[in-house]
């Protein structure tokens, strides 16, 4: 029997730092059976260099990442996704384009790292607590029995994912 690959889209307001740090995360520690994907509904157009940053520090690809428009996957062509995640509070609240095939969706907000204003060392903890955050909602969402739970089921385990520890007060409320 052939293990279905899922396909996985991070989505962020700017795409420039909490959705790449998950779509690179994801995808190492995703072991092939997720292809992860990031985009932006007002992308920056270029990737936090405190992300890349974080991304190799942790031993995570920190190449040939795009700050891209969510409507890239919203066109004919692309691929299909299973599930989309909203990595932060206004991307969350935001008119998303009609997605093909109906993929599950959760809200997973931390807070923006790239919106810490201080000292380098401040600035680079946020980041790293910001991979942290997002590598055991990860961790926890590749650990499902996902080609055996009810979809029911399933979109009550990727919600309750995006409470784990640095939920956004957003996430936090259940929104």
């Amino acid at each position: 029997m052939i293990d279905k690959t899922y396909n996985v889209l991070f989505l962020c307001t700017g795409n420039s730092a909490r959705s790449i740090l998950a779509e690179s995360i994801l995808g190492k520690e995703g072991g092939g059976r997720f292809r992860a994907y990031s985009a932006g509904s007002q992308p920056k157009g270029e990737v936090n260099p405190h992300a890349l940053r974080e991304l190799a520090a942790l031993g995570y690809p920190s190449t040939g990442f795009t700050s891209k428009s969510w409507d890239v996957f919203a066109e004919p062509g692309a691929p299909e996704m299973d599930f989309i995640f909203t990595v932060c509070d206004s991307a969350a609240g935001e008119a998303c384009p009609v997605w093909i095939g109906h993929p599950m969706t959760a809200h997973w907000g931390i807070e923006d790292p790239a919106a810490v204003i201080g000292t380098e060392v401040e600035v680079q903890r946020a980041f790293a607590q910001a991979a942290r955050f997002l590598k055991n909602r990860i961790a926890a969402f590749i650990n499902l029995p996902l080609a055996s739970i009810d979809r029911m089921a399933l979109e009550q385990h990727v919600r309750q994912i995006g409470t784990l520890e640095g939920a956004s007060l957003k996430s936090e409320k259940g929104e």
